[in-house]
């Protein structure tokens, strides 16, 4: 079904205006110089661990052990992911790396 060009504009506009929204409050709510709260410190420190670890389990939640390939080109790429990380400390890194090497993993080694 066709969407018309009006609703294709309000959707846009919608889309744009809340991603401003979200890019602007940061600055509107804590300016340059002012404390940071406590609250949102932590929050900062805790959340990318959690994101993380969410992640993973959500990576692994269709794994099946007793089938091949038995989880481990996801294994083999969380523990890439687990030591480029404490190596290097980059997310990019270590991400990027992870994913290019279970991408390799599931379409050449293990077909």
């Amino acid at each position: 079904m066709p969407v018309s060009v009006g609703r294709t504009l309000v959707i846009i506009s919608a889309v744009a205006g809340t991603i401003f929204l979200t890019r602007l409050l940061p600055f509107l709510l804590f300016p340059e110089g002012k404390e940071i709260p406590a609250v949102i410190r932590y929050l900062g420190r805790m959340l990318p661990p959690a994101v993380i670890g969410l992640l993973v389990v959500y990576c692994v939640k269709t794994v099946r052990p007793a089938e091949y390939p038995f989880g481990l080109p996801e294994m083999i790429s969380i523990v890439a992911v687990a030591g480029l990380h404490v190596w290097k400390r980059s997310n990019l890194l270590s991400i990027g790396a992870g994913t290019v090497l279970y991408m390799f993993l599931i379409q050449v080694v293990f077909r």
